[in-house]
């Protein structure tokens, strides 16, 4: 009796698993309407109590001197996705990527609760400044500092310090990895009772170099308005 052939074993078919954030992304995905989302979100925070306290800015911030196409983006800078988040009693982080789908390269966490960060957005511009010491000798990139002393609109708010994405935050960006720009409040899975429902805001950014000791990155305006709502720079002096 002839043994029959031996088959190889039939492929496995692929399960269904969520899109994961890879290093580096070739293609970006545009949300529809993202401008109706932003103004919902200021509005919403606009109807809480403004604290407006009067101050000045504080020091001089470097300004980017290319000049800027029409749909706000800055000739020469390089467009990048950041995103803002927290627990509204918690502190709020800022997650910088080369794109949605990437590993941030940048993650900072603010000494500010996210629901005063986002209530001050509401208000207008926005500048955060960011400065840490220049020490003789060193070779670190200035977006590797580790402590910084943070202003807000030229009012001192304590320290923003960087660290490495954890599983939170990487969690996170996994929930918006299809999200160019939008807000808006992150599932139960990831909030927490205690510190409030996990907030967000997301946006292209242009980063302009003015040099290895000064970094400024431009929120985009979605509205189409010609300067950005949230500027951050960063000053190593």
């Amino acid at each position: 009796m002839t043994k029959p052939p031996h088959l190889p074993p039939p492929p496995l078919s692929p399960t269904p698993t969520d899109a994961p954030i890879l290093q580096p992304a070739s293609r970006r995905r545009r949300d529809s309407k993202p401008s109706k989302l932003f103004r919902a979100f200021r509005s919403a925070f606009r109807s809480l109590p403004i604290i407006n306290p009067a101050c000045r800015f504080h020091g001089s911030v470097p300004r980017a001197t290319a000049g800027a196409h029409t749909d706000g983006h800055i000739h020469g800078a390089a467009r990048t996705t950041g995103t803002l988040f927290g627990h509204r009693k918690s502190r709020i982080s800022i997650a910088i990527q080369d794109n949605s789908r990437s590993i941030p390269f940048l993650v900072l966490e603010l000494a500010v609760p996210t629901a005063r960060f986002m209530q001050d957005m509401g208000t207008g511009l926005l500048r955060v400044a960011l400065e840490c010491e220049k020490k003789p000798g060193e070779r670190i990139r200035l977006l590797e500092e580790q402590l910084w002393c943070a202003f807000v609109n030229g009012r001192r708010i304590g320290y923003a310090q960087r660290r490495e994405p954890n599983e939170s935050d990487l969690q996170v960006l996994q929930l918006l990895h299809a999200v160019s720009m939008g807000a808006g409040v992150l599932p139960l899975i990831v909030s927490d009772p205690n510190d409030g429902e996990l907030t967000y805001m997301r946006a292209y950014f242009d980063r302009v170099v003015g040099s290895r000791d000064s970094e400024t990155f431009y929120m985009l305006n979605p509205d189409g308005n010609s300067g950005p709502e949230l500027s951050i720079f960063f000053v190593r002096i």
